[in-house]
């Protein structure tokens, strides 16, 4: 398996990264403030600052058609800069929320995006041409906690969010004269705004990390934080669905996860690993990591090495090897993950964390 390319941009958390259409311009969210980079040869190199937000920004998102950036903060307001001469500027969406806003994500249409918050809401953010702003209209009715994530179905209707209270839902987010009707499909017909099309629990309510439509959109999966993926096949509309599949992993929580294609998942988390996962209704498990690490060793060479690791720490009174670094690509945890090349079929995705690296992944 080929070496992931790897781009160690700062010693500092990342708390999110979003790649340009052409994959030729970074942008991630550092602190209080948004870095771009640009592709150099086979680096990126610093070029510029974005500087609006006061308080720690939570998300970012480039729209691929027309490169405009979203970002949403702490401070409970979201930005969208639009490049004028190169110049990055930004202009206030009002969000009408009272608590920090936690993630945001461009509609495919582009016409609109959704930004979750610690309000216990979603702000569905749209241009009114008008009055020459972004405004937003707010689904709230089932949400009983904090958005932790959000994921758009490929129609830019249909809009999945995963919350605190351990649910993950798919709701309506229909705004007459900016969305086109969408085709009925096994989640509705009807879909007026707030038309809750599913809601989910997870085996212990455990709260949920990550959620992403597959790419037909006919499923939706969503990591918790008792380390499981549920991947959930609507049957009709208000209908049980047809399968609801839990798997249970032997690792630590996975906090970000998508699909690369309509049987397989890409996940990663607090092992500061990727993996991959497989399957369909009849059920899903992991079947590797994408690191490409071989098999543990035999007990011999284990012994072997258990024994000069206490002779070095009797003669030198340390240990020879640095146990401080991780074997893992990623020094720790992964917060992000993101398709970096291919719609459909996923062929590379990129991943970023606290551990200040980006690194691009071949699937």
């Amino acid at each position: 398996m080929a070496h992931p390319e790897v781009h160690h941009l700062f010693h500092g958390p990342i708390s999110d990264h979003s790649f340009s259409a052409d994959r030729s311009t970074l942008a991630v969210a550092r602190d209080t403030v948004i870095q771009l980079y640009s592709r150099q040869g086979s680096n990126f190199t610093f070029t510029d600052e974005l500087k609006g937000h006061d308080k720690r920004i939570t998300g970012i998102d480039i729209a691929p058609r027309s490169g405009k950036i979203v970002t949403c903060s702490q401070d409970r307001n979201a930005y969208v800069w639009e490049s004028t001469s190169g110049v990055f500027k930004p202009t206030l969406v009002l969000l009408r929320i009272n608590r920090a806003a936690t993630c945001v994500r461009w509609s495919p249409s582009e016409t609109k995006f959704a930004v979750g918050s610690g309000a216990r809401l979603v702000s569905v953010c749209y241009f009114e041409s008008e009055n020459d702003w972004w405004v937003s209209k707010h689904l709230k009715k089932p949400i009983r906690s904090t958005v932790t994530c959000l994921d758009w179905h490929p129609n830019s209707v249909l809009l999945a969010a995963g919350s605190t209270d351990g649910h993950a839902r798919v709701l309506s987010s229909f705004i007459k004269g900016v969305d086109e009707r969408p085709e009925p499909s096994s989640w509705g017909e009807r879909l007026p705004f707030n038309t809750i099309c599913g809601e989910y629990l997870n085996n212990t309510a455990g709260w949920v990390h990550d959620v992403a439509f597959s790419p037909d959109g006919n499923a939706v999966a969503f990591a918790s934080h008792d380390a499981s993926v549920t991947v959930v096949y609507p049957s009709a509309p208000e209908a049980p669905p047809k399968a609801v599949v839990s798997v249970q992993l032997q690792c630590l929580p996975l906090a970000g996860l998508l699909w690369s294609k309509s049987n397989e998942l890409i996940a990663a988390g607090y092992d500061c690993e990727v993996f991959r996962l497989q399957g369909d209704e009849q059920g899903w498990s992991l079947v590797g990591s994408l690191e490409g690490k071989k098999g543990s060793a035999g007990s011999e060479v284990q012994e072997e090495s258990a024994r000069n690791l206490f002779r070095q720490m009797d003669l030198k009174g340390k240990s020879a090897s640095d146990d401080t670094k991780l074997k893992t690509v990623h020094q720790n945890t992964i917060d992000t993950i993101r398709v970096y090349e291919g719609t459909g079929n996923v062929r590379k995705v990129s991943t970023s964390g606290v551990d200040g690296r980006v690194a691009i992944w071949a699937v």
